[in-house]
């Protein structure tokens, strides 16, 4: 009789916690759309800030630099949260494997597509633009050697470049799901219930820090390289926090209440890290941590990524949560055009940043002449040619409004 009333708690448990879920949010489309654009403009403005990047103007600008630092904690984890949540609503009405063959069509086909098609185009371009700018010397094979070819995470970047961000959900969608299917079971709904409670107290939502530093932490030590297994564990975890949040309603009651202390600890937290930055003068990010500083940097990294990520779930839960006919039309392109994207601003960038002429021209024309170039590859070649559409991750066809899909949702 217990284990009946057990089983029946869990079978309530599970209705309750997802009844805010029952119609789409639209709140989490506008996010991914809005997350897309983003990564566009980082891109875009990768070619004026002091780091590296495929192409570089030989003018840097220090704006660009500070304003790429504030986002740089969280833009990513916000993409890979949000798809997460994605997965939530995916296995809400998929099987196992119905989900495994989707995402394979969805992400891998894209990753391979892109890499081959694109991938040599920038890197070629890249070896170039650092010959012209005296960066290296010697020919083109040469510099092939010089990538980074090795087998694990970061493999997906030096074969596709931005593409990496399909290979790691790729990995992230079957290496969590079998956990994913563990939190649908009785044991799992518990758990969830568990750390529901949890954040049910004021300020209780901020305890997810305490895993997010941890796996920061543990690993940067041993791989400081950027897409290597520190980012890659990080950015994992934030995919699955993606798909608990909305495993229960209590989580989203959570992020809309404490909204101004998260808000308050991120303020804080890019305080703290920018007055790190400016006091050592330089953060290499690649660099292996040593100093309790270095450590100290990351960690706020950490809460940096969580509150400002949270506060945006916040920003989107309150004035996002409609829809009209721009996000219908992102959730159709927003793929296509993440994957044409990067290699539009490489060959734009690779040819302005050569004109005699100042940084802020060149800023307008690479930023304007990318977004109308990947919005039209798209919009002229990419949906109405099959096989594109296949290989880009859409649907087969012209798509209904029941099919528009995003680039990581159901």
């Amino acid at each position: 009789m217990a284990a009946k009333t057990t089983q029946s708690q869990v079978v309530s448990l599970q209705t309750d916690s997802t009844v805010h879920n029952a119609a789409r949010l639209y709140y989490v489309d506008w996010l991914r759309v809005i997350a897309t654009l983003g990564v566009f403009l980082f891109h875009a403005s990768n070619v004026f800030n002091v780091g590296d990047f495929v192409i570089k103007n030989a003018e840097t600008s220090m704006v660009v630099t500070m304003f790429q630092g504030f986002f740089f904690p969280w833009g990513m984890p916000l993409f890979f949260l949000i798809a997460g949540a994605g997965t939530w609503f995916a296995l809400r009405r998929r099987s196992a494997g119905q989900y495994a063959r989707e995402r394979t069509g969805r992400l891998l086909m894209p990753f391979i597509f892109g890499s081959i098609l694109f991938g040599p185009l920038q890197l070629f371009l890249e070896w170039s633009n650092k010959t012209q700018r005296g960066v290296r010397q010697g020919p083109f094979l040469d510099f092939v050697k010089t990538r980074p070819w090795s087998i694990g995470p970061r493999f997906f970047g030096v074969v596709g470049y931005h593409m990496w961000f399909l290979g790691f959900l790729f990995c992230f969608s079957l290496l969590s799901l079998p956990l994913f299917l563990w939190f649908k079971g009785a044991a799992g709904q518990r758990f969830v219930s568990r750390m529901a409670r949890l954040c049910e107290r004021r300020g209780g939502i901020l305890l997810f820090i305490l895993p997010l530093a941890l796996v920061r932490l543990s690993l940067h030590p041993f791989f400081p390289y950027e897409h290597d297994w520190a980012d890659f564990f990080s950015f994992m975890s934030f995919f699955i926090l993606g798909y608990l949040l909305f495993a229960d309603k209590r989580f989203a009651q959570a992020i809309r209440r404490d909204w101004p202390i998260t808000l308050a600890v991120g303020i804080g937290a890019f305080l703290a890290l920018a007055a790190i930055t400016l006091l050592t003068g330089d953060i290499n990010i690649e660099a292996t941590p040593r100093t309790l500083l270095d450590f100290a940097w990351w960690g706020l990294v950490a809460v940096n990524s969580w509150c400002w990520t949270a506060f945006m779930l916040f920003i989107g839960m309150r004035y996002l949560n409609h829809t009209n006919k721009w996000l219908q039309y992102g959730q159709e392109a927003i793929l296509p055009f993440f994957v044409v994207h990067q290699p539009v601003i490489v060959v734009i960038a690779y040819f302005v940043v050569q004109w005699n002429t100042g940084i802020l021209p060149k800023m307008l024309a690479v930023f304007a002449g990318s977004f109308v170039v990947s919005i039209g590859l798209y919009e002229l070649i990419i949906k109405r040619v099959g096989i594109l559409r296949v290989m880009s991750g859409m649907k087969a066809g012209h798509p209904n409004k029941a099919q528009v899909a995003a680039i990581t949702g159901g």
